[in-house]
Order: structure tokens, then sequence, then C-alpha cells
């Protein structure tokens, strides 16, 4: 009988400034997980690698896609469509390894509601106004899309229900907050609800 136990589809979500990008890089960086490779209808920017940053596929086989129900979910943004593979994720979880999501609140509640053993958690700085300081701080943006970065925001912690975890990301701490998130992960694979069959398992030992 196999020991091996399915993998963990693990959904990071966090507004702007929250250091996702950071923390998901760090938890692929250390063999545990596997990051999610999307699918998209828009075309490669220099330097980007077909089967690594994005499956980059036509509109007509995005729709293919579609229909046959391989998306844990999907979404437009300027004419161009992005879809999280289900057969990919699915392959990688059967293996026992864990997959990160990092997507936003909506695609977070697609993949929940065809996926409900998926965990989903939310980063978020310490604070409101660390999350602007950052946004300032970068010095990239301007005044107009920082206050639309901050008013997202206040829309998609109106849908923390959704979300099974919150783990706050400190300035100068993201180790923590990457430690959280593996504790997370440990847990839930510990949990009963993930060993129905342990009972059958531990009897059939030698």
């Amino acid at each position: 009988m196999s020991d091996i136990r399915k993998g963990i589809i693990l959904v990071v979500s966090g507004p702007a400034g929250s250091g996702k990008g950071t923390v998901n890089r760090v938890l692929r960086n250390s063999g545990e997980f596997e990051f999610s490779v999307s699918r998209t209808t828009r075309k490669p920017r220099p330097g980007e690698v077909d089967g690594s940053d994005y499956f980059f596929v036509s509109h007509e086989e995005f729709d293919e896609y579609l229909k046959a129900g391989d998306f844990l979910e999907y979404n437009e943004y300027c004419g161009e469509c992005y879809g999280t593979p289900r057969s990919y994720a699915e392959k990688v979880v059967e293996s026992g390894k864990n997959i990160i999501l990092e997507i936003d609140v909506n695609g977070a509640e697609q993949v929940k509601r065809q996926c409900p053993e998926a965990v989903l958690v939310m980063l978020l700085p310490p604070s409101f106004a660390e999350q602007e300081r950052r946004l300032r701080d970068r010095g990239t943006e301007t005044e107009d899309k920082i206050l639309k970065r901050l008013k997202q925001t206040e829309k998609e912690l109106q849908r923390l229900d959704l979300y099974d975890y919150i783990v706050y990301n400190s300035t100068g701490e993201s180790d923590k907050a990457v430690a959280d998130i593996r504790a997370i992960v440990r847990a839930e694979r510990c949990s009963r609800r993930r060993n129905t069959d342990a009972e059958i398992k531990y009897f059939a030992k030698n």
C-alpha cells in the first residue's frame, strides 16, 4: 500500500505591498512546493519562457481548455485571459507535493468552490498604515495608482471569510511569515480530514 499522501493546494493572496511575491518565492525555493504556472492568451514578454513563466496559448486553445473544465480558476484582464490549469495542479498534489497558487480574492473563491480541501491564506502587512507606507516608499507608482490599490484592499478584506488563515508579514520579518505558512501546511497534512484512512493503513503495515 502506498504511503504517499496527497499534497495540498495552497492559495496565497494578499493586497499590494503585502510581500506575497517574496514569501512565495522563498516557499518555492524550499523544495516543499511547486508553483502553479498559469495559462494566458497574452504574448510572451522579453525573457519569459513558455512553461516556466506561463503556458502561452491562443484564445482558441484557452476556450478549449475552458470547455474541457481544465481550470481551477480563470479571469480576463485587458482583453487577455489567464487561468490556473486543473490538470497540472492535480498532477502535483497526486505526487504528494504541495502547490502554491498566487491569485487574487476572486480566483481564490473559484478554487475553494471547486476544491473545498484547498487551503487559503491571506497574507497581510501588519497594518493598513504600513501597507500605504510600503507602497509610497516604492516610488514607482503615481498617487492615483496608490490610492486605487489602497481602495482595492478595502474591498478585498471584506472577503476574509473565504480564507482559512491570516498571516501577517511584518516589515523585516518575512522569514516569520514563511515559517507560519509552512507550519500551516504541516498541520494541514496531519489533519484528520486528510487522513481518513489512517486506521486502515495502520493495521495494514507489518
